[in-house]
């Protein structure tokens, strides 16, 4: 619980002698990267944001050592002393999309190049997985959201309708 408050308010809690000092840090950046899950290596991207590398590079590789060979989005945030915190998000969905279609790249006019069709099945499953990360309120939506980012790759889901839905206030 600690840690969440720490990284949550960017304070830095010290014990001095058995009284506990708050001191509120500086946040330098708020840098948002995409990584592969359980392969982070220090380099140019992390070497920007002003970080220690190596221990950033450890402690993301023991949270996404399950998403191995994954692209993990993180949003790492800096402060002045090189300290850091980081979120990893849900890999994006067209990279699940692509995945899920067995493509390499997507379509690159979605008017007339249909590359692939994957069932609803396959979409709501995407959906489920990414429902944190949106902002959807249900899975319906998410797999509404799911549909049009494949229909902008050009890639077809059996049985799903995207014409809009009328709000209540649209049907009086």
């Amino acid at each position: 619980m600690e840690e969440q408050i720490r990284s949550l308010n960017h304070v830095e809690i010290q014990n001095l002698g058995g009284i506990l000092v708050a001191a509120k840090k500086e946040v330098v950046r708020i840098a948002k990267i995409h990584l592969i899950g359980g392969q982070a290596k220090p380099g140019p991207a992390l070497a920007s944001i002003g970080i220690n590398m190596g221990e950033f590079t450890k402690q993301f590789n023991d949270k996404t050592k399950n998403r191995n060979g994954e692209v993990v989005p993180c949003i790492i945030t800096a402060f002045n002393d090189k300290s850091f915190t980081f979120i990893t998000k849900t890999s994006p969905t067209s990279v699940m999309l692509k995945k899920a279609a067995k493509l390499e790249t997507a379509g690159k006019n979605q008017l007339t190049d249909n590359v692939a069709t994957i069932s609803k099945e396959q979409a709501l499953e995407i959906a489920k997985y990414k429902l944190p990360d949106l902002n959807a309120y249900d899975e319906d939506a998410a797999l509404r959201m799911i549909a049009g980012t494949a229909k902008q790759m050009g890639i077809k889901i059996d049985n799903v309708d995207l014409t809009p839905k009328k709000t209540a206030k649209e049907s009086k």
